[in-house]
């Protein structure tokens, strides 16, 4: 009876224990996310507070005018349109490409977790260096000098990996069922990718494309060496990318840093968010309505 009382009041403190420890760590946990939450809603809540009382409509629509002392940020706001374009018109094709063929075709192993590494290697390199390289290769190499053209491919390079490991990610989580099921109906290989695998990775693709725009966005020390600070206004895209055209993020360093304008800083950073939002909000738009398609 004594060893029975003992063992049950043992369990009750192991129980009381273990609900403690369990108690701190969700108050832990939740803390972790209040705060989190918090930083994220004060660092946009600042950046919208000291940023939209200075966006305007002449800001928005009319370009910079050194002589009459007015700033306008039309030219930037479509050179970093171009850019965004240009670059996933380049990228997706390839990195969905590449992810198809290294979950669905790569025989050798070898050569999927070498080309693995490499992508991951050349995530974690600094922009800086992207910048230098594109610089030396497709600006000078390639003669497309200072350009939307020349930045854009820049980026492409960057945003490949992600592009590629999110997709090739995705279409690891296909149940290898669905893939047997299309073949034994008698459904080629690429048909059944096409038809089957691919609606099914759409998640991927999206993330790896919000990912992709916002690492453009964000992006201006590679584009200050490649695409420039340019903020003359060109309206025809095609005519856009063999100019040297300076995106938003690249002329908020030159407002702040170098002229030490940190209202229209503000003002920028509020746009480069706005925009950001509503690119994320149309691209699950559109991954709803591709997914209803599929």
């Amino acid at each position: 009876m004594k060893t029975e009382a003992s063992s049950n009041s043992l369990s009750r403190k192991i129980s009381a224990g273990r609900r403690t420890y369990d108690t701190v760590l969700k108050v832990l946990i939740y803390l972790s996310a209040a705060v989190t939450f918090l930083l994220l809603v004060g660092l946009i809540g600042y950046i919208f507070y000291r940023g939209l009382p200075n966006i305007s409509w002449e800001f928005l629509t009319t370009q910079r005018k050194v002589l009459e002392d007015k700033i306008g940020i039309l030219p930037n706001i479509l050179f970093t349109l171009y850019t965004i374009i240009t670059a996933l018109l380049v990228a997706l094709p390839i990195g969905i490409g590449a992810a198809i063929y290294l979950n669905e075709y790569a025989g050798n192993r070898k050569i999927v977790r070498f080309v693995e590494f490499s992508t991951e290697t050349l995530s974690a390199i600094p922009s800086i260096i992207y910048g230098l390289v594109g610089m030396l290769f497709f600006c000078q190499k390639l003669g497309l000098k200072s350009s939307v053209l020349a930045g854009s491919l820049t980026l492409v390079v960057m945003i490949l990996p992600s592009i590629i490991r999110t997709t090739q990610e995705s279409l690891k989580t296909t149940p290898q069922s669905y893939r047997d099921g299309a073949l034994a109906l008698g459904a080629t290989k690429w048909y059944s990718i096409r038809t089957i695998v691919l609606p099914c990775t759409i998640d991927g693709i999206v993330s790896g494309s919000i990912l992709a725009v916002g690492r453009i966005v964000g992006e201006s020390a590679a584009l200050l060496f490649t695409a420039g600070a340019g903020y003359v206004l060109v309206t025809n895209y095609i005519k856009a990318l063999s100019v040297s055209g300076g995106t938003l993020s690249v002329m908020l360093y030159v407002y702040v840093m170098e002229n030490g304008e940190f209202d229209v800083g503000f003002a920028i950073a509020s746009i480069l968010l706005i925009l950001v939002l509503v690119i994320n909000f149309s691209a699950k738009a559109a991954k709803r309505k591709l997914k209803k398609i599929g």
